[in-house]
């Protein structure tokens, strides 16, 4: 290598090292908390040290940084509005009684010895539902929690299954915003992503399965009857029936057509928002009378409305359910869309730059062979979740690095998304320092070294894709 070329790595490194030690800041003092704010600003300054570095050293005119960003911003713009849908419908699907629904007959059928196992599948479903692991982990997950400990088993076990069902519906869901992040930061149509993800996916959950159904016959359980408490709270709530599935049946329908994400999202909000209004008349009319006066189409119109955009609670008298059938809204997709924003800021200055060239020149060995390349992008995606704390970066970084290599040696971008979602997006929790370890292990009481060990979706999920690569699989050219 030449002097030149070492020098211009060494201050490529210079901003990802300010990036880090302001994100490490961030998280020592506002916690899992700095999502909201704190880490978009450690990522602007650091945008910024990488500008004034280049503009200095490398004589790198301005207008190729507004043109990288404004670029980088543009390939996302669907991604926000289908992120933005996505918050739209945790509202209807919520409030039109279709999650309380499938929670109700879900947490019913868990049984002793298949507990660990349900309670996995169980998360795994309303993840899949809903697309948001913390969601499902601060819900549902504390419900079982309470009681796989009345039943006899360890907190961490019990931890380990809820996050593993998870982080399941985390990754492969169509309402997921990593999901959406990670197919659309390397140009792959979402569903064609999930398709792809599902190679992978499903060898590693059901080695999970077998896992926590052998854990859970060797256990010796006791009497536990917690459930009765929540399905009494939700069947006094809400107009609780298996015809409100017809929702997420209609919008499989449509994911099977291979309808575009947004109409599939916008159609599916749509018959949920119609739904509520017929099945929960109450609940809307609940929401909206806080908002407006008059008759009673116009309060119910204003619930709808509220509904989709803001963030909506329903007091059931009982405060776990009460977070149980809370809903995010469009405006509580805004701190995931602001940190979006700021990350390809952040990217869009390194690419502008040449650093992240340089950066990415290191990895140039690992290109020589396919195995090397997708184990080389499901390390890095994990360390990253290890050194900025964050999944969403950890996502964004990964596919700035690899997205070139990927090309160059002809390789489909599914194959780099895929890579990092076995990757950034499961082993987040198993770090206790990052916001996703942190806020577990917060909602559950459960430290992140006592469940990280039986997080087995988490770890599997990774050495799968590395084997799947080395089988060569439906490994694709593009």
């Amino acid at each position: 290598m030449k002097p030149l070329s070492r020098t211009r790595i060494l201050i490529s490194l210079i901003p990802i090292l300010v990036l880090i030690f302001l994100l490490a800041l961030d998280v020592s003092i506002f916690g899992s908390d700095s999502i909201l704010g704190a880490s978009q600003v450690a990522l602007l300054t650091a945008a910024g040290v990488c500008i004034w570095l280049s503009m200095w050293l490398f004589k790198t005119p301005w207008k190729d940084f507004e043109q990288a960003i404004s670029s980088n911003i543009g390939n996302v713009t669907t991604a926000i509005v289908i992120l933005l849908l996505i918050g739209a419908i945790s509202g209807t699907w919520t409030m039109s009684g279709v999650i309380p629904t499938l929670i109700y007959y879900g947490v019913q059928i868990i049984s002793p010895k298949v507990f660990l196992a349900t309670a996995c599948i169980i998360c795994a479903v309303v993840s899949v539902m809903i697309g948001s692991s913390w969601t499902t982990i601060a819900t549902i997950g504390v419900a079982l929690l309470g009681i796989g400990k009345a039943q006899g088993f360890s907190e961490g076990l019990i931890a380990g299954a809820i996050i593993s069902g998870a982080y399941f519906g985390d990754k492969i869901s169509p309402l997921s915003d990593t999901t959406v992040l990670a197919s659309s930061m390397n140009g792959v149509p979402l569903f064609k992503h999930i398709r792809n993800l599902m190679i992978t996916t499903v060898p590693s959950i059901s080695i999970t399965l077998v896992i926590f159904l052998i854990l859970g016959f060797l256990h010796q359980n006791t009497d536990a009857a917690q459930i009765s408490v929540y399905t009494e709270v939700l069947g006094s709530k809400f107009h609780i029936s298996l015809w409100l599935l017809v929702v997420p049946v209609f919008t499989a329908f449509l994911i099977a057509r291979k309808c575009p994400a947004i109409i599939v999202l916008g159609l599916s909000t749509a018959v949920a928002a119609i739904v509520a209004v017929i099945a929960q008349p109450h609940i809307i009319a609940e929401i909206g009378g806080k908002i407006t006066e008059g008759s009673h189409a116009k309060i119910l119109f204003a619930g709808i409305v509220e509904t989709i955009y803001n963030s909506v609670s329903i007091p059931t008298g009982h405060p776990e359910v009460d977070s149980l059938v809370a809903s995010r809204g469009m405006t509580g997709m805004l701190n995931t869309i602001y940190l979006i924003i700021c990350a390809l800021c952040f990217g869009g200055c390194m690419n502008a730059s040449g650093m992240l060239r340089h950066l990415a020149s290191l990895l140039i060995p690992l290109s020589r062979r396919r195995t090397a390349l997708v184990a080389g992008t499901v390390v890095t995606g994990t360390v990253l979740n290890g050194i900025v704390s964050d999944q969403y970066l950890s996502i964004i970084l990964t596919g700035n690095l690899f997205g070139g290599l990927y090309s160059k040696k002809g390789y489909a971008p599914e194959l780099l998304s895929r890579s990092i979602e076995d990757s950034a997006t499961v082993t987040s929790p198993l770090f206790p320092w990052s916001s996703c370890g942190m806020t577990q292990a917060t909602i559950l009481g459960v430290a992140t070294l006592a469940y990280a060990p039986f997080c087995f979706f988490n770890w599997i999920s990774p050495l799968m894709s590395i084997f799947i690569a080395a089988t060569g699989y439906k490994i694709t050219r593009s």
